[in-house]
């Protein structure tokens, strides 16, 4: 059988699946099931409007933080060390050893730091001229 490579500019949610399969197949061989546990806190107004929030998944005994936003009129009220503190409380419940995120030199590295965060890598130029930094907390040693 022959491959040959195509560019797909809007992948479907049937590509992704495409790429996923061989991946979480080898996965499963290697390292067993991940155990994938979505995390999602919303931030919620007095209407019920969702205005921010964290995103994230548990997988082999760690938590990762995609996404973190609170809308910048709400910033300063501790709603950003709330949604990490309750998805720390997640990360012990389901028994991670860990969470680990990433963050652009221009959003929250120093945020990070203050809840007990370390750097643990750095991609210079991304974008051109800034950072991104990988930071992780252990929360408990592995067994």
């Amino acid at each position: 059988m022959t491959l040959r490579i195509t560019i797909q500019d809007n992948p479907s949610e049937a590509d992704r699946q495409a790429v996923l399969a061989p991946l979480r197949a080898h996965n499963m061989a290697q390292a067993g099931d991940p155990h994938l546990r979505p995390v999602a806190l919303l931030l919620t107004d007095e209407h019920g409007e969702h205005l921010g929030g964290l995103l994230g998944k548990c997988s082999y005994d760690w938590l990762f933080v995609e996404l973190l936003a609170v809308p910048e009129e709400h910033r300063g009220a501790n709603h950003g060390k709330a949604l990490m503190a309750k998805a720390e409380e997640i990360a012990r419940a389901h028994g991670c050893i860990g969470i680990w995120l990433d963050t652009f030199e221009f959003q929250a590295r120093g945020f990070y730091e203050k809840l007990g965060f370390e750097v643990f890598g750095t991609l210079d130029d991304h974008p051109v001229g800034q950072k991104r930094y990988f930071l992780r907390k252990r929360l408990q040693e592995a067994l």
